[in-house]
């Protein structure tokens, strides 16, 4: 579980500051048949608390995927990125922006949503069977 100790941060006036980690993603956040993550997660963050409480996260998420190509089924493997733009609110209303309780910040679910946007709907290997730009 990576947080952010807003309470303490504040105590000590010190209102940003940058995180990095990495972890082991699960397979389950993948909806494309015969692939999977070949590399863990690296996240890069970071944060600004504004004077109502609410801290703005802002950063990048990496990783790499393998398996079959979903058109012509050969072995591939890419690397893909996100962004990580998300508003924790103090005892939030369940409304667009993530809520936080008791001065802590639990960027779990920031983090797994920003993998999940970066996930491609499907997994082409690059090799002629990338879809062509539209013009």
């Amino acid at each position: 579980m990576v947080h952010i100790d807003v309470l303490r941060a504040q105590a000590l006036n010190k209102t940003s500051g940058s995180l990095s980690l990495e972890f082991s993603a699960d397979n389950a956040l993948i909806d494309i048949p015969f692939v999977s993550f070949s590399s863990e997660v690296s996240v890069s963050l970071d944060y600004e608390i504004g004077d109502d409480g609410k801290v703005r996260v802002t950063g990048s998420v990496r990783f790499t995927l393998k398996g079959l190509c979903s058109r012509c089924m050969s072995e591939a493997e890419r690397e893909f990125t996100g962004d990580v733009n998300a508003l924790f609110v103090p005892d939030g209303d369940g409304g667009e922006d993530y809520a936080y309780r008791n001065g802590k910040i639990v960027l779990d679910e920031a983090i797994r949503d920003a993998v999940m946007f970066a996930l491609p709907n499907s997994f082409l290997c690059g090799d002629g069977c990338e879809v062509p730009a539209f013009h």
